[in-house]
């Protein structure tokens, strides 16, 4: 049985320091995994129901084989985890902008990791997400200009509350636009949020993309005894 509380890593960073921790749930007696950046809760194993709803409504948009996907955030790699369990995902990157979370998944510090580096589909990229969309290399370094089935991205806790500054820009139509291209046509854009669904980004999202949602993804919180929620945008680009 593992310890009631250990801190598996901490570094600092640019962005602030950041720690993984594990900690075992007095309830179910399973090891709960969480990431710090700062004194924010970044991610915690015991609530991923949004992070893989991002994968699942982002490709349930998506007819056909042979997808290729882009992650941008890795976290505990819930998304790119379920990403990967459809059988029609091709191949996968994960853009992660620090490299200390791709080495615990490389390290398997963290439960999804070994399954992640081994999977052949996948490749763990460490980059600036925001500033590879704008960039003319694009999503992929080793593959300049590469357009992608489906773009999945959680990093910011929601299109008003982003961990950088630099960040908030693309939550813009002009950055948005950036994003779709991208895309292949008829490619799909999603987005976690941790707030409710914004009417306003979503009628940015619907005038950069063909069509755009807000999806509502409930699911227990154990610590408060009630019901929480994310909410989890999907965008589809047009065909021309």
């Amino acid at each position: 049985m593992s310890r009631r509380f250990e801190e598996i890593d901490w570094r600092p960073t640019p962005m602030g320091d950041i720690s993984l921790r594990r900690r075992r749930d007095p309830a179910s007696g399973e090891d709960v995994y969480e990431v710090k950046l700062g004194d924010e809760f970044l991610m915690s194993s015991l609530f991923t129901a949004g992070e893989i709803a991002l994968a699942r409504f982002g490709l349930a948009m998506l007819p056909g084989a042979e997808l290729d996907v882009a992650v941008g955030g890795l976290g505990l790699g819930c998304t790119a985890r379920t990403a990967l369990d459809d059988p029609r995902v091709r191949s996968l990157i994960v853009v992660e902008a620090l490299g200390e979370v791709i080495e615990w998944h490389k390290r398997e510090l963290v439960p999804l990791g070994a399954g992640l580096v081994s999977d052949p589909r996948c490749r763990l990229v460490h980059g600036d997400f925001f500033a590879a969309v704008d960039d003319a290399c694009g999503l992929d370094p080793e593959e300049p200009g590469r357009r992608f089935h489906a773009v999945l991205l959680d990093v910011d806790h929601s299109p008003r509350h982003v961990l950088h500054p630099s960040h908030a820009a693309f939550y813009r139509p002009v950055g948005l636009e950036a994003l779709a291209g991208r895309l292949h046509p008829d490619g799909v854009f999603a987005l976690w949020s941790n707030d409710p669904p914004d009417e306003e980004f979503t009628a940015v999202l619907g005038r950069v993309f063909a069509e755009a949602a807000a999806h509502v993804v409930e699911f227990a919180n154990p610590l408060q005894q009630a019901t929480a929620a994310n909410t989890v945008y999907v965008a589809r680009k047009g065909t021309g």
